[in-house]
């Protein structure tokens, strides 16, 4: 899809009836840029952005830990939205809203990933085990998390309160087949997305980004018809439907794209300054 593309175009891709309250932005692959670090033409925007007037939230697949260290950096007040919006929390941390997994499920799940013989994560009560502390994208998950995994050799007694359970492996066959294996046993119990090609994310039901960033404008008291929100992933699409706006990033896939009103450049080249510039102050 073009990022010319006008409003309106699809049935899903509905114009805006309101002017844009509140905007809401995905972490990784969108606001950070590949190194996991924010763009000074990003924190310039932003800053443009607020001091305008105009409120930002964020909302990741991440925990609390690795969301308010860029709260912070970017000066936002909060409310925002941990595992896929699962969690709310404000600029203090102070978890405000949250929503796990069955227990029942998450162990249900946690016998698939094992099975499937991948690297399993589980994220709960603000820990995170890996049962393969040694898995080639442990690095860049603690730069994302903020936290450092806790080696297990199995999870029993710790799957009572899940926010997270991550199948990790770069064999992308692999993970289709065990997200329909996971989707099949946990049916509408839980959300089950890709939040890269090699993470399969599964959290709550209510732990999805469309009910997420329903929350935060619940929060804000803006209507949803009226939030702009900006991502690059599948797990992304469940906010691309509901929010007013939606704007997809550069080097997202077709399928993303396809469900956004807007695209803009890659997370690389400062994708979401280019896209506050040109659809969300404009809206304001």
């Amino acid at each position: 899809m073009s990022d010319d593309r006008q409003d309106g175009a699809e049935p899903h891709q509905r114009p805006s009836s309101r002017s844009i309250g509140l905007f809401i932005s995905d972490i990784d692959g969108t606001l950070v840029r590949s190194d996991k670090s924010l763009a000074p033409a990003t924190v310039a925007a932003i800053k443009t952005l607020t001091e305008a007037g105009m409120p930002m939230s964020l909302i990741s697949a991440r925990p609390p830990s690795g969301i308010l260290w860029i709260a912070r950096e970017l000066g936002l007040a909060g409310p925002f939205g941990a595992f896929n919006g699962g969690t709310l929390f404000d600029r203090g941390g102070v978890i405000t809203a949250h929503c796990c997994l069955d227990q029942e499920v998450a162990e249900a799940i946690v016998g698939l990933v094992v099975e499937a013989g991948i690297t399993c994560w589980v994220f709960a009560e603000g820990q995170w085990f890996s049962n393969d502390a040694a898995d080639p994208h442990t690095g860049r998950e603690v730069k994302s998390a903020g936290i450092k995994p806790t080696p297990v050799s199995d999870f029993r007694g710790r799957l009572a309160r899940v926010d997270k359970i991550v199948g990790v492996s770069d064999d992308h066959a692999v993970i289709a087949r065990l997200e329909s294996a996971a989707t099949a046993l946990a049916g509408a119990r839980a959300t089950v997305a890709r939040s890269q090609p090699y993470y399969l994310d599964i959290t709550a039901a209510g732990a999805n980004k469309g009910d997420g960033i329903a929350r935060l404008a619940e929060a804000f008291a803006v209507p949803l018809d009226a939030v702009a929100v900006i991502g690059d992933q599948m797990n992304d699409l469940p906010m691309f439907a509901r929010a007013g706006v939606s704007i997809a990033m550069g080097q997202a896939s077709d399928t993303v794209k396809s469900q956004a009103m807007h695209s803009t450049v890659s997370a690389d080249e400062d994708g979401v300054a280019a896209a506050i510039a040109r659809y969300v102050l404009p809206g304001w």
